[in-house]
């Protein structure tokens, strides 16, 4: 058997802004509303993000999206184009600048609740 990933909840303050902003930078479609509260991102055929209310505090979760060299062009002019300050190291400071030292490209960001996003064009994890 062969194991995915199908969905993963997304806590967040306010779920419609996150959805949205998160699904326009990745270029992928969403939906104020989903199954149960969720406001669901469909990232891929196979993986779907719920952002779903929390209150305060809102727990920190750090996700990784891995992309071709063309998607990686796009969505980093669409970070660009919204004025999200990006980095190049995970819990570096805002330095506006890509990673090159794994092999691949790779860049940070952060959204108002505090997830980390991070974008690379190969794994350095297997």
């Amino acid at each position: 058997m062969e194991i995915e990933l199908d969905h993963v909840m997304v806590p967040a303050r306010r779920k419609v802004d996150a959805a949205r902003t998160l699904a326009t930078l990745l270029g992928v479609p969403w939906s104020e509303s989903g199954v149960g509260p969720f406001a669901p991102v469909f990232v891929n055929e196979g993986l779907t993000l719920d952002f779903d209310e929390w209150p305060e505090p809102i727990p920190r979760v750090h996700f990784c999206f891995r992309v071709s060299e063309a998607d990686f062009d796009a969505i980093l002019e669409r970070i660009r184009a919204a004025g999200i300050p990006y980095r190049s190291v995970v819990h570096g400071p805002v330095d506006f600048a890509v990673d090159t030292a794994h092999g691949g490209r790779i860049v940070y960001w952060s959204e108002p609740d505090g997830h980390v996003w991070e974008m690379l064009t190969e794994s350095y994890a297997r």
